[in-house]
């Protein structure tokens, strides 16, 4: 009966994953290998690093150079609105996107919710500057060299998707039904690449100067139309509305759920 049951979830799964979740998890794995590539460059040729250092991002090409022009992209996608394969969570700071609700809404239950993710924004804000402080600390200490800390970016790179794809601790001070909803994800490029912030050179203050730009552009968005940041008045980003299918579809509640009405 349990093997039963678990092959109807398995089933389930495999009809509601979309095309979005698909395209999501193979960038999750591609970024891993990414990740893996550099771990293996900054072992055997260091040198490829030091594209980070001043103006030698002009000088000479590294594996680097590639890895920046994607990020940047990344970027610029998010900062324009594109017919890209993102998240509605990402882009639904743009009328485009915004699809009025016909049910009344109190400006106060508004007020409400946005003071809520603002706090819960700002505590993670306060864990974000503890966290890159440290990093400062130990760069400062000679602990943690320029390479390491593009490495640490990359990894966060990594994580990056695993908040979207798999689990996000951010839902657990944010309580987001899910990215669809989330207050701060085009946060993601600031946080990915602050690592690099000791780092005096071009290639890492473009990508912050840039990374700036899209947070900007989203926290302004918020506060001159948070009717778009706001499911109760923006029927896009309802569950019912949700085409990306991003959250998980089948969790342990429902497989316990399940195996009861079996019983």
């Amino acid at each position: 009966m349990i093997k039963e049951s678990l092959q109807n979830v398995k089933n389930t799964a495999k009809r509601t994953i979309s095309k979005l979740k698909k395209l999501y998890i193979t960038r999750l794995v591609l970024r891993c290998f990414v990740f893996a590539f550099f771990l293996f460059l900054y072992i055997k040729n260091p040198e490829q690093f030091d594209v980070l250092n001043g103006m030698n991002f002009f000088k000479e090409f590294s594996f680097l150079h590639i890895l920046w022009i994607v990020w940047i992209i990344d970027m610029i996608v998010q900062i324009v609105p594109s017919k890209a394969s993102v998240s509605i969570g990402s882009l639904k700071l743009f009328k485009k996107h915004f699809k009025k609700s016909s049910v009344p809404y109190e400006k106060a239950a508004m007020r409400l919710y946005f003071k809520n993710a603002n706090v819960s924004a700002a505590i993670i804000f306060a864990i974000w500057v503890v966290l890159i402080s440290v990093i400062g600390v130990l760069h400062s200490k000679n602990i943690v060299n320029e390479a390491e800390m593009f490495m640490i970016s990359a990894l966060f790179y990594i994580f990056d998707l695993v908040c979207v794809v798999i689990w996000c601790p951010f839902r657990l001070i944010m309580r987001t039904r899910c990215c669809t909803t989330c207050r701060i994800f085009n946060w993601d490029h600031l946080m990915m690449y602050t690592p690099m912030l000791f780092i005096k050179g071009f290639y890492s203050a473009s990508l912050i100067v840039v990374a700036t730009i899209v947070f900007i552009e989203w926290e302004l968005s918020l506060l001159l139309h948070p009717e778009r940041f706001w499911e109760k008045t923006n029927c896009s980003l309802k569950c019912s509305e949700c085409k990306d299918k991003l959250c998980p579809t089948i969790t342990l509640a429902k497989i316990k759920k399940q195996m009861k009405k079996k019983k």
